[in-house]
C-alpha cells in the first residue's frame, strides 16, 4: 500500500517524505519561521541538490559546502546558514546514536521513551518532539503503547492543531484556522 502525505503540497516532495522518514525528520525539524510547505519540500531540495538524501553524506559534508548547498536559490530554509548546522548537527546526531537509521529512535519503547529519544535530537524540543510523535502516529502507524499521551493535545484524534494533523487541503486550512484562533487567544490574555 503507497502512503499518501500531503504536508509538502507537491506531489514530488510529498512522495519522498512518504518512502522516507529521515527526510520526514528534517521536514520537521525545518518547520520553523517559514510555512509548513517549504519546510517539508526542503528534503526533495536537498536531495535534488544532493543526487540523493543520504544522511551519511550530509552528517560528513564539509560544513562551508553544505552551507551553499542549503543557500543555493531558492534557498532550502530563510536562514540557510543557521539551519545548515543544525541539519548536519541533526544527521550527525543520527549516524553516531542509530547507524544513520532514523526509525530506530521509534523501534522500541513506548511512547514517553520515544518521546525522550526525539527530544533529544538537536534542533527539537518539547513542542517538536511532541508534534512528530503525533504525526508518526497519526499518519505513520507508529503507535507505542501510551503514544497519545506522550504527544499531549497533538496526539489528540480528530485535533487540528499542527502538521500531524494535515492530511489534505483542507485539513491544512483548518489548522491554519486553529493557529490563527490561538494566536488571537493569546494576544487577548
Amino acid at each position: 500500500m503507497t502512503r499518501t502525505v500531503c504536508l509538502a503540497q507537491n506531489p514530488e516532495a510529498d512522495a519522498l517524505l512518504a518512502e522516507d522518514r529521515f527526510a520526514l525528520l528534517l521536514g520537521m525539524l525545518l518547520d520553523q519561521q517559514i510555512s509548513m510547505e517549504k519546510a517539508f519540500s526542503g528534503p526533495k531540495v536537498l536531495a535534488d541538490r544532493m543526487d540523493g538524501l543520504d544522511v551519511h553524506r550530509i552528517a560528513e559534508a564539509d560544513p562551508e559546502a553544505f552551507a551553499t548547498i542549503m543557500a543555493t536559490p531558492p534557498a532550502v530554509h530563510r536562514f540557510p546558514g543557521s539551519m545548515a548546522k543544525r541539519v548536519q548537527a541533526l544527521s550527525q546526531y543520527v549516524v553516531e546514536h542509530y547507524d544513520g537509521d532514523v526509525t530506530r529512535i521509534w523501534a522500541d519503547g513506548d511512547g514517553a521513551a520515544v518521546f525522550k529519544r526525539l527530544k533529544a535530537l538537536p534542533g527539537f524540543g518539547d513542542q517538536k518532539a511532541k508534534i512528530f510523535l503525533a504525526l508518526l502516529g497519526k499518519q505513520f502507524g507508529v503507535t507505542p503503547d501510551g503514544w497519545r499521551e506522550a504527544a499531549g493535545h497533538y496526539g489528540e484524534d480528530g485535533s487540528r492543531r499542527s502538521v500531524a494533523d494535515v492530511t489534505d487541503q483542507k485539513s491544512l486550512l483548518e489548522v491554519r484556522d486553529f493557529k490563527k484562533a490561538a494566536k488571537a487567544a493569546a494576544k487577548g490574555k
